[in-house]
């Protein structure tokens, strides 16, 4: 009796994880030459994302194209990241991200400015969730290394929240008051 009621809480479990989007960036027909002719197999690069502040990708390979796109959003699921948004639809800071030859610049972006960014890139911040962002593709183009670039990039993201954790301080102690900020740029620019 006991097994059948923890049996009902998993699939109430399973119902109340959110839906997950997923964007297919690329797909890629490689070919075999065997003796009677060729054997195709087709690769796909998917991103997976729940919009509210987590990503992920994967790829995956299988001799149709359905069953590589099904195999590259199960892996995305599984390595999906949470990224802390600034009011929900921008970065924190400006970020650069590396993987191999690929570099990406991220940059925040007013509200307005919508998503500025490259294919796959885009990709990743539609899934995301940010609504503004600038960035730029610097050296690889492939799709591979510039979403593990962009990946890359967002690990490194630091909320406020984070920080003030991480100095055993509140956050109103890290964040420049407002008030503050026009008065000490006046005040430099009188020295000057």
């Amino acid at each position: 009796m006991a097994e059948r009621e923890n049996r009902g809480r998993g699939r109430n479990r399973e119902e109340q994880t959110p839906e997950f989007a997923d964007r297919l960036v690329a797909i890629n027909r490689v070919s075999k030459t065997v003796k009677g002719g060729k054997r195709f197999g087709f690769a796909a690069l998917v991103v997976v994302g729940d919009q509210k502040g987590r990503v992920g990708f994967g790829k995956g390979k299988a001799k149709e194209v359905p069953e590589a796109i099904r195999k590259a959003t199960e892996q995305a699921k599984r390595n999906m990241i949470r990224v802390a948004l600034r009011e929900g639809r921008t970065l924190h800071h400006d970020i650069e991200g590396r993987h191999g030859a690929g570099k990406v610049v991220m940059r925040t972006a007013p509200a307005g400015t919508g998503i500025i960014a490259g294919g796959p890139m885009r990709a990743v911040f539609e899934m995301l969730g940010v609504q503004d962002v600038v960035s730029k593709s610097i050296g690889s183009q492939n799709p591979y290394n510039m979403i593990r670039a962009t990946m890359n990039g967002l690990t490194k993201e630091q909320s406020p929240r984070n920080v003030a954790q991480r100095r055993g301080k509140k956050v109103s102690d890290i964040l420049p008051k407002r008030d503050e900020a026009p008065a000490a740029s006046a005040q430099v620019a009188e020295e000057a």
